[in-house]
Parts: structure tokens; C-alpha cells; sequence
């Protein structure tokens, strides 16, 4: 028996611990939205709706009593470690929180990822791993106990936002399949386009990819798409897909991302979205944006009905609940 196995719900009679492994998600890795099939996404969503119910009744509840999250951040971070502390507070769990002045923990004295995550496991039942290379958190989750949920590995996925956006994108809409969704801003290094990129793959829908030709979508995931079938197009301006568009994602130019400062100022205010484009816009259709922004998204327009950033922060909490509760076995 592994040590992933080694959890108190093995007490449990043998009919009651089927039922609660049936989600497919307990006591598994979240690496990569790969993972998911259609009938796992309908099931993460259909939970994170009773979690939204439950939220908006009662705000919390003892669902996870007991149980720890580790909340690790090698970045900087606001929106996705505080909706992790603040899904696992809601569920009745504890937050082991080491997402600030990581440079003062044993990382400083030259620990390793695995010997970090090693120690932290012999704390808690579940970690939450932002780093930034590429492969690292599925790496350490292959040495680890507990499970793992990939809250970001620098340029690779970033698979809890990408729930967290179709997600907003059924809520909002009431759909998926027939969509036409346009992806605007650093296609290159955005980590939550190429998850969401995956997610869509399995629908019905249309894709749009709107960047300057330095930030590309990469060649891999074009052509993933184009063998899919997908139907896809891409531009460097706005102005060619926002009439047609059911969702227009935004995202920032990222400067940390760049090596050369100098292409950075090329780039970074190559598209700003403002009431003007958006009378160009459908009365039914959603902006979203995993932020943070800097610029690109004018304040004005949060004002806009059509404006769906900020409810989709919310949607990310209850995801975050449903998938630590799945995770968990208690979901």
C-alpha cells in the first residue's frame, strides 16, 4: 500500500469507500487539464455549483474538518492562493500558508523542491504547488504522498484556472458547444491560455488567437487543434474578431516572462480593450481575464455588464472547493 493510500477514509466499510472514489479525482495529482474528460468536467462543475449553493446558504461548512492544505507559492501570487485558503477555510479545513517570503523558509539554505515537499507532506493531506519550471510540479509529484494540485509551473499549465474559465464560460453563457472564443494578449507564455486551449479542444467550438507575432500561440498546440478539427484563425488585432465574439480573453503581456526588456516595451500595450471596442461587441457575450491586468482591460469598462473578471475570481473559489472536497474523497 502507498503512502497515498495511507488515509483515514481506507477505515471505511468497502461499499462506502466506492462511493466516495466514484468522482475518479480521489487522491489524485491535479497536474494538467489532460487528465480531464468531459464527463470528470461536467462532474467537477455540477459540484462546484452545489459549492456556490452552499456558499451563498450557510458560507461554510465542515465538509473538509480535519483535513490540512499546504499552500506553497514559488511566485507571487494573489487570486489563486487566496481562493485555495479561502476554498479549504469555507470547507472547514486548516491552511498551512507559505506563500509569502518564501526566500525566508529552508528553500534559502538550499533545499531542494522534493526534500521541501517531503517535509510538508508529513503536515497535511494535500499540497498546492506554484513554481516556475516548467514540469516541476509533476516532478515533485512523483516523489510526493499526498496528493498534488498544479497551481501553475511558469510557462507550462495552469490547470485550476482553466476549470475556473469554462467554468465561468457555461455559467455565463449557458453553453460551450457553438461558442466562437477569442484569445487576446501573450499566447506564447500565457500558461492559462494553453490550459483553457486544451480544455476547449474537446468542444465544439470556434477559436480565435489574437497576439503580436512574437507572442504566437505555439506551434505544438496549433497543431493539436488543427488535427483536432478545430476550427481556428489567427490575427494581430482585435478589431477582426470582436463583432463575432461569445467570449473575448484577455490577458496581460507578461513581462517577467521576458528575457529581453527591450522586446517586452514592444509589446506590452499592444492591445487595450475600451468602451469604444466593446459597442462593437455583442449585447450577449462575456470579457474575462485571469489577471492580474496592467492596462490592457480600461477600468471603464468594468462597468459593462459584459464584463465577467471578477465573477469569474468568485467561480475560482468554487472550484477550488470542489476539487480539494473530490481530492479529498469527500465530494
Amino acid at each position: 500500500m502507498t503512502a497515498k493510500t495511507m488515509n483515514p477514509l481506507f477505515n471505511l466499510e468497502s461499499h462506502q469507500r466506492r462511493a466516495l472514489i466514484e468522482n475518479g479525482l480521489y487522491l489524485k495529482d491535479i497536474l494538467s487539464v489532460e487528465q480531464f474528460t468531459k464527463e470528470d468536467l461536467d462532474y467537477i462543475f455540477l459540484r462546484a455549483n452545489e459549492m456556490s449553493e452552499m456558499a451563498a446558504r450557510w458560507g461554510t461548512c465542515d465538509l473538509l474538518k480535519g483535513y490540512t492544505l499546504a499552500c506553497v507559492f514559488y511566485e507571487p501570487s494573489t487570486r489563486t492562493s487566496s481562493s485555495f485558503i479561502a476554498a479549504m477555510e469555507r470547507l472547514g479545513g486548516k491552511v498551512i500558508p507559505i506563500t509569502e517570503g518564501i526566500q525566508y523558509s529552508s528553500v534559502s539554505k538550499g533545499e531542494s523542491l522534493i526534500d521541501s515537499m517531503l517535509t510538508l507532506e508529513q503536515y497535511c493531506d494535500v499540497i498546492v504547488l506554484r513554481h516556475p519550471e516548467i514540469g516541476s510540479v509533476a516532478k515533485a509529484a512523483k516523489y510526493a504522498h499526498v496528493p498534488i494540485i498544479n497551481a501553475g509551473d511558469g510557462a507550462g499549465e495552469h490547470p485550476t484556472q482553466a476549470l475556473l474559465d469554462l467554468f465561468t464560460i457555461q455559467k455565463e453563457l449557458g453553453k460551450i458547444d457553438g461558442l466562437k472564443v477569442a484569445m487576446v494578449g501573450d499566447l506564447r507564455y500565457g500558461r492559462t491560455v494553453h490550459s483553457l486551449t486544451k480544455l476547449l479542444s474537446q468542444y465544439d467550438v470556434s477559436l480565435r488567437f489574437v497576439s503580436p507575432d512574437t507572442l504566437r500561440l505555439p506551434l505544438d498546440l496549433m497543431n493539436m487543434l488543427i488535427d483536432k478539427g478545430i476550427n481556428v484563425r489567427e490575427t494581430s488585432k482585435v478589431q477582426d474578431v470582436i463583432e463575432n465574439a461569445d467570449v473575448l480573453y484577455v490577458t496581460r503581456i507578461q513581462k517577467e516572462r521576458f528575457t529581453d526588456l527591450a522586446q517586452y516595451d514592444e509589446v506590452k500595450s499592444f492591445f487595450e480593450i475600451t468602451p469604444e471596442l466593446m459597442e462593437k461587441a455583442k449585447q450577449k457575450m462575456i470579457v474575462m481575464h485571469p489577471l492580474p491586468r496592467v492596462g490592457e482591460i480600461h477600468y471603464s469598462v468594468d462597468k459593462d455588464p459584459r464584463a465577467a473578471y471578477f465573477r469569474q475570481v468568485q467561480n475560482g473559489m468554487f472550484i477550488r472547493m470542489a476539487l480539494l472536497a473530490a481530492v479529498l474523497g469527500q465530494a
